[in-house]
């Protein structure tokens, strides 16, 4: 006896091809689409960090005003944490017996000179700050020693005496700062120039503070 032929069969067979382009096609876009180069871009953050030996505030916030403002001005901000620690100890608020403010003690027409409305605020007075110690470097073509005695007792007083003035503090003040920052030189440079000069590149060495952007 003769079995009719299966047409279901044979129509399957017939599609068969079709069916394995289908899936080829599929396998094909479906690889592509879900591919890494497909993927939606996720922007992994990004950690900045201030290189180790430069010391630190105890404030992470502290540290980066710092570390820019110097960076702004093409200081060493190791040289500006020296002047901060004999100034305020990092204390915003520091108000001395002459009325100087803030964390780098500006004298309220020190302030007004360089810009500073408000001395106690950290910001703007390490802008005033660093901005004084910039044009007082240049002025003293880099001798810190002279630039310092600029800063704590005018430029004037400098100018008057052709060297750090026969005054008590300022005498030790330079002392202090000096010894604490290890160096009687800071080059006039650019900031782009003091980046490279002062090894400033964000992630060098172990990290002292760091920040997520």
């Amino acid at each position: 006896m003769k079995c009719p032929l299966s047409l279901p069969h044979l129509r399957s067979v017939k599609f068969a091809p079709l069916a394995l382009i289908s899936f080829f096609l599929f396998t094909n876009l479906t690889g592509i689409l879900f591919s890494p180069a497909f993927a939606p871009s996720v922007n992994a953050s990004t950690e900045e960090t201030i290189p180790g030996d430069i010391p630190s505030s105890g404030d992470q916030a502290t540290d980066w005003l710092i570390f820019r403002a110097a960076q702004r001005q093409g200081l060493d901000p190791r040289f500006v944490h020296a002047v901060i620690w004999q100034e305020s100890r990092y204390k915003p608020q520091a108000l001395s017996h002459v009325g100087a403010q803030g964390l780098m003690q500006l004298m309220p027409a020190t302030a007004r000179r360089f810009g500073c409305d408000n001395a106690n605020d950290p910001a703007e007075n390490l802008e005033a700050g660093t901005k004084y110690l910039s044009w007082l470097l240049k002025r003293f073509n880099g001798n810190v020693e002279l630039a310092l005695a600029g800063y704590n007792a005018g430029e004037g007083a400098v100018d008057k005496y052709d060297g750090v003035p026969p005054y008590n503090e300022t005498q030790n003040y330079v002392r202090k700062i000096t010894a604490r920052y290890g160096k009687t030189y800071h080059p006039i440079l650019s900031p782009e120039e003091a980046r490279l000069a002062f090894d400033l590149n964000a992630g060098n060495g172990e990290a002292a503070s760091s920040v997520t952007e």
